[in-house]
């Protein structure tokens, strides 16, 4: 490599980086001060990000607001949403940009040389020369506006990040950690919320956000980072001659300052909203929260993070289980925040009363003291430290590429200028270090350094108030009323004519010159070929087995799947339960705290779940109880041993650790139903109709959180009912004729699996029962669930197939163009929502949901124009072939190991067949805009059914119920 002969760059350090197997160069661009990282390796999957030190001075969300912006147009990409026309049109397998506390990150990943060059150059261009400083109206439509369409109106505000932050601060949760992060660091950046409260966002200045771009926004305050296999010189070449070579160097004061230890513990008290029908005993948070060390010191933060495992997370561990058996809240929470510079340790007591916390913090020091005197469990401690380092070594993220998550751990390190860049990338000697380390006191000495002796502590306690959403959107009410009281009648027309100025700006197209600008792909660009499917069938005796054979890395991911089938409708909360019982109580040999330590020591972890297959051209599904485990080949014994514990000697009728798994999960389900409102609502929608959607709603979505909590409030008189419930289940879903075993290794881990699955077989059920013949569905209910958010999440949902529509590849190109054209136009550019989405499901199950949305029914009246949109589709042929480039970006993700085979899985149990799959992948390749315009019938028989569901503010449903056939709380 001769990235030293460069003479634009200083080469500052080049190191190999065996842990994963790479080479790193930190380099200096000598003309503009940029700092560039290049991490070299084989990994087709390039990353590429550049960040910004952005620390806040106010909650404005300034720095929030100018990562909408910037990517809203610029000098060589001039169109009005290049980030839009990108996912539109490129191979792209991560696109987006963040904004953290004290950074704004742009990064972006794909496999295709041509098209990281393409996203590269539209990326760095955004940054540098954004169009913020030509149209005022990209801020107004982003950040904040005054919205009157006519003088006799109320003022109102809108805004894209306005409304994403009023979303956010709608969930207790974020409040929490804004609030912690806030209370620790007061005097720092840290001390004001970079996203932007909503209370503030409006005090932001056109003037002072392009200063804030125009301070911040500069080559010696850039963090460049390249990552893969690519022709590095030709890169680092290029970035030169475009963009840095034409700055110099200069001072930027982005420092982050440290905050002075405290001398005594702070304690904060704040409110948060909550539907006039909850109540607000049982309702408040407890925080614990201590502030350790620097984000550079990374054998530090790691062993915190094992630490945090160890005393809090885990189950049954003991911090954790001493605040539960004081009756301190019904969850406990724990986490250890290091993406910051100052790290924070935080214990959280959820479902608890502000009168708890004395009781709360003596017994969080109580607990402590007894570790540092007694010692911390050493099995807990290895088994924290081998689920991280098997984290590590597997780089399985998801869809997430992996140089993309090793990139923002990076910065971590390199933002804050002290320590070793590179050294969140180098964990395998630190890994060896701490286990080691097991066997001393050492992490005794960092409960007592760190956590018992450390003054820099701070106490949030956030409580409940009824109604304070409506209290706040009062306030706000007459702080405009006053407002527009104060204006002439000149400046009353001349807000009306700005907002007409942002209407026209918003609904005036680019032109196809600017949007040509844009550099794409071709169609030829494209593999033709499908991704084929992994699928091997074995029988292991009477037990069907699916074999991937793909490379792991010495990695087995094994699961065990179990029909579902037989199980009654009644029945399926309870099924939903089970899932979170089964390894998380004790069995006849281990307590359960023990018992998920062993597995932690020895596996990736052993995991039970459940999943619907849905068949690929009618309304059955397949649905599923699975065991699923990931561990190394000479692992697979010990796996099965336990899973054999777990599923034949769990102690299902240990009331006290019922009432606790309970009390947990509804905890649990509400802040996922709450934050992915747009999910369960959608699904709600869908199981108006739908089998596979009734079961999902059933088993995890409102009705199984509606069987929780009535079991949370009323478990003494329920109690007896589920351990019968759990016990017949444990019967009716562990089969031997219900069986199919998943396996995705090499061939080399398939050695001795037949007699390990044989022998679990034969100890299974022989109950025979048959398929449950009931309806599932729930009929068309058209529900608004009534909540303490400031926004909306609305849903519409609907069949094609029950018209007599058959499926086609084109669907998917219409669910990009509903995304990244008409519903993101109309939805969230025009009506300030966050997000919109839709789905067109191979069974005929399809919706259209927005996601934290300040309206409601415009947004069920957009969804009533989506049949004319489509019939009318008429784009220029290019546009269609970005679309279709697009919709292949999806379809081709890089797929890990274990994602290979559980899209093999999937595609069995929906009898998809490769030739299905390469027939939709031509219908998607060679689609026309004829074929999106026949979908049209379709989408007026999706919209005919009227299913509609929404979550969100209880004033705002109230207002529209005649919306609804039922509305209540959640």
């Amino acid at each position: 490599m001769a990235i030293k002969e460069l003479q634009a760059y200083e080469l500052l350090r080049e190191e190999g980086l065996s842990d994963i197997q790479s080479v790193g160069y930190l380099l200096r661009h000598r003309k503009s001060g940029a700092r560039i990282m290049v991490i070299a390796n084989d990994d087709d999957n390039k990353v590429f990000h550049i960040t910004f030190r952005t620390p806040p001075v106010d909650s404005t969300g300034v720095a929030h607001i100018l990562e909408h912006c910037s990517l809203c147009g610029s000098e060589k990409f001039p169109s009005k949403d290049p980030f839009v026309e990108l996912v539109k049109g490129s191979l792209n397998t991560f696109l987006n940009a963040m904004t953290y506390p004290d950074k704004t990150m742009y990064p972006i990943a794909s496999c295709n040389d041509k098209d990281f060059a393409n996203l590269m150059d539209v990326y760095m261009d955004a940054v540098f020369h954004t169009n913020i400083y030509k149209k005022e109206e990209i801020f107004r439509q982003e950040g904040w506006n005054y919205h009157l369409e006519n003088p006799e109106d109320e003022i109102t505000y809108n805004g894209v990040v306005y409304n994403e932050m009023k979303g956010a601060y709608s969930s207790p949760e974020d409040v929490l950690d804004r609030e912690i992060l806030n209370a620790l660091y007061p005097d720092t950046p840290y001390g004001f919320e970079s996203g932007g409260d909503p209370q503030c966002i409006p005090d932001l200045k056109y003037e002072d956000f392009l200063a804030f771009h125009g301070r911040y926004y500069h080559p010696s305050n850039a963090y460049i980072y390249l990552y893969g296999n690519m022709d590095v010189e030709e890169r680092l070449t290029w970035l030169d001659q475009e963009y840095l070579s034409k700055y110099g160097e200069k001072e930027v004061d982005s420092k982050i300052s440290m905050q002075k230890a405290f001398d005594a513990p702070h304690e904060i008290y704040k409110k948060y909203s909550i539907s006039t029908s909850e109540s607000e005993e049982d309702n408040t948070y407890l925080s614990w929260n201590v502030s350790v060390g620097t984000s550079s010191d990374v054998r530090l933060v790691t062993a915190m993070a094992i630490l945090e495992y160890a005393l809090l997370s885990a189950p049954g561990a003991p911090l954790k289980q001493a605040l539960l058996d004081a009756g301190i809240g019904k969850d406990i929470l724990g986490s250890f925040e290091s993406g910051i510079q100052q790290p924070s340790l935080s214990v959280v007591a959820k479902n608890a009363n502000v009168g708890d916390k004395e009781k709360f913090l003596a017994v969080i020091r109580k607990v402590l003291e007894e570790q540092v005197k007694n010692g911390i469990d050493k099995k807990a401690l290895l088994a924290g430290i081998n689920s991280s380092e098997f984290r590590f070594r597997e780089a399985d993220y998801g869809s997430y590429p992996k140089g993309l998550m090793y990139g923002i751990d990076i910065m971590d390190s390199w933002l804050y200028g002290e320590g070793d860049p590179f050294a969140y990338v180098k964990q395998l000697d630190i890994y060896k270090e701490l286990r080691d380390a097991v066997e001393s006191d050492y992490y005794e000495k960092l409960v007592q350094k760190y956590l018992l002796d450390n003054t820099h502590v701070a106490v949030v306690v956030v409580a409940p108030e009824k109604g304070l959403t409506a209290k706040l959107e009062a306030e706000t009410a007459k702080k405009l009323a006053d407002f527009k009281a104060g204006l002439s009648e000149e400046q009353v027309k001349e807000l009306v004519e700005k907002t007409a100025k942002l209407q026209e700006f918003q609904e005036t197209p680019s032109t196809q010159e600017e949007l040509e600008k844009i550099p794409m792909l071709t169609r030829e660009d494209i593999t033709k070929k499908c991704r084929p499917i992994c699928n091997r069938e074995l029988s292991f005796g009477n037990t069907k087995v699916l074999w991937h054979d793909v490379n792991t890395n010495g990695i087995a991911y094994l699961t065990l799947y179990f029909d579902l089938s037989v199980v009654r409708k009644e029945d399926l909360p309870y099924v939903g339960l089970l899932k979170n019982v089964l390894g998380m109580i004790d069995t006849e040999h281990y307590a359960y705290g023990d018992l998920f330590n062993e597995i932690n020591m020895q596996t990736g972890g052993i995991g039970t779940g459940m999943v619907v297959f849905p068949e690929k051209d009618t309304q059955k599904m397949y649905p599923m109880f699975t065991v699923s485990a990931r561990t190394l080949y000479d692992k697979i014994d010990f796996v099965f041993d336990v899973i054999e514990e777990i599923l034949f000697t769990s102690k299902l009728d240990d009331e006290k650790r019922l009432k606790e798994i309970v009390s947990e999960q509804k905890s649990r389900t509400q802040m996922r139903l709450t934050t992915a409102g747009h999910s369960a609502a959608a699904t709600r929608a869908m199981a108006y109709f739908s089998e596979t959607a009734a079961f999902s709603d059933r088993s995890s979505g409102i009705d199984y959180y509606r069987m929780l909590d009535d079991l949370d409030a009323n478990f003494e008189t329920k109690k007896e009912k589920l351990k019968s419930k759990l016990k017949e289940l444990m019967n009716v879903i562990f089969r031997q004729n219900a069986m199919v075993f998943s396996v995705t290794a090499e061939e080399k881990g398939l050695a001795g699996l037949e007699e390990k699955v044989t022998g679990l077989c034969e100890k299974l059920s022989l109950d025979k029962r048959t398929p449950s013949e009931e309806t599932l569905a729930y009929g068309k209910l058209n529900e608004g669930f009534q909540t303490s958010a400031k926004i909306q999440y609305v849903t519409r949902a609907g069949n094609y197939r029950e018209a007599g529509y058959d499926y086609t590849g084109a669907l998917r190109i219409l669910k990009v163009i509903m995304s990244y054209e008409y519903l993101w136009v109309n939805v969230r550019v025009k009506g300030g929502a966050y997000g919109c989405m839709s789905g067109f499901g191979r069974n005929g199950n399809s919706y259209f949901a927005s996601y934290r949305d300040p309206n409601l029914r415009q947004t069920n009246e957009i969804y009533e124009g989506v049949p004319e949109y489509v019939e009318h589709f008429n784009i220029e042929e290019r546009d269609m072939t970005k679309y279709v480039i697009g919709t292949i970006s999806e379809m081709d993700t890089p797929l890990t190991a274990r994602a290979q085979g559980a899209r093999s899985d999937a595609a069995y149990f929906g009898h998809v067949t490769e030739s299905d799959l390469q027939k939709e992948r031509d219908q998607v390749l060679y689609a026309t805009q004829e074929d999106i315009r026949a979908l049209a019938p379709l989408m007026r028989a999706i919209l005919a059914e009227d299913c509609i569901c929404v979550l969100g503010n209880e004033d705002a449903l109230e207002k529209e119920k005649e919306m609804f056939r039922n509305l209540g709380p959640l």
